[in-house]
């Protein structure tokens, strides 16, 4: 696999993200919010782009399949940081869980999911985790409802000692971003804001992050308290279908 960029692309991309976080810095700025981490979404994208942005001193970035992660993570540095932000399956967790420099698994919906990477984490650092709840409620997407949200947190905290509750997770619906974008607030991210609430209440612990907001509505997700965006296309351009990259 190729790990360097030509410099044509790698002075767009820096470029890019150059563009993205200045937004994510006046968009902070103008919420009086902390200013998030941004997370660069490089699925189906070649390791050479990840590297001409780690040459400029980024370490985030987003994969939404695990053996794509896997690939990537063999060849690229160590110490860049993984998040995986895909559908995870549970008979992937242990593979998952065995890249070293994995720092978050931000898609975690479940008991099951959570006992698999916590058994197959016990030789490794402990890892972040997100709980990915559907706020929309939409069949489409991955994630536990609200509802669900606190016992599977409680049973994190308790059970999971090689696991850290990092935050929650959202994916706002498309309508809803498209709203924010006319100057509505999202109704999913103001759902996560709540969940969060209700489960540091319940659990009392404290600053649990808020992953929400991508490249169509991470500035209102950011004026909402959002820690942690994942952001791609407006990063990478668009991507090739999955069977042809």
């Amino acid at each position: 696999m190729r790990t360097m960029a030509d410099s044509v692309r790698a002075e767009s991309l820096n470029a890019a993200i150059s563009a993205v976080r200045a937004r994510i810095t006046k968009s902070a700025t103008a919420s009086s919010m902390p200013e998030p981490r941004l997370v660069a979404v490089s699925k189906l994208k070649p390791a050479s782009d990840i590297q001409a942005l780690y040459d400029t001193g980024y370490r985030h970035f987003g994969e939404n399949y695990v053996q794509e992660m896997v690939e990537k993570a063999e060849i690229l540095p160590k110490d860049i940081a993984w998040h995986f932000i895909g559908s995870l399956q549970s008979n992937k967790c242990a593979t998952l869980a065995a890249i070293s420099n994995l720092f978050a698994v931000e898609t975690l919906d479940s008991e099951k999911k959570a006992k698999r990477l916590n058994e197959a984490r016990s030789q490794l650092p402990v890892l972040n985790v997100f709980i990915q709840v559907n706020t929309s409620q939409e069949e489409s997407k991955s994630g536990i409802s609200p509802e669900g949200a606190l016992p599977l947190a409680r049973y994190i905290v308790n059970s999971c000692p090689n696991l850290k509750l990092m935050g929650l997770m959202t994916i706002g619906s498309i309508a809803r971003s498209r709203a924010s974008s006319e100057g509505e607030h999202n109704q999913d991210f103001t759902t996560l804001v709540e969940t969060r609430a209700a489960i540091e209440a319940a659990l009392g612990v404290h600053g649990l992050e808020l992953s929400m907001g991508m490249s169509s509505d991470f500035e209102d997700a950011i004026s909402q308290g959002s820690t942690n965006v994942r952001v791609g296309s407006q990063i990478f351009g668009a991507r090739p279908p999955k069977n042809s990259a």
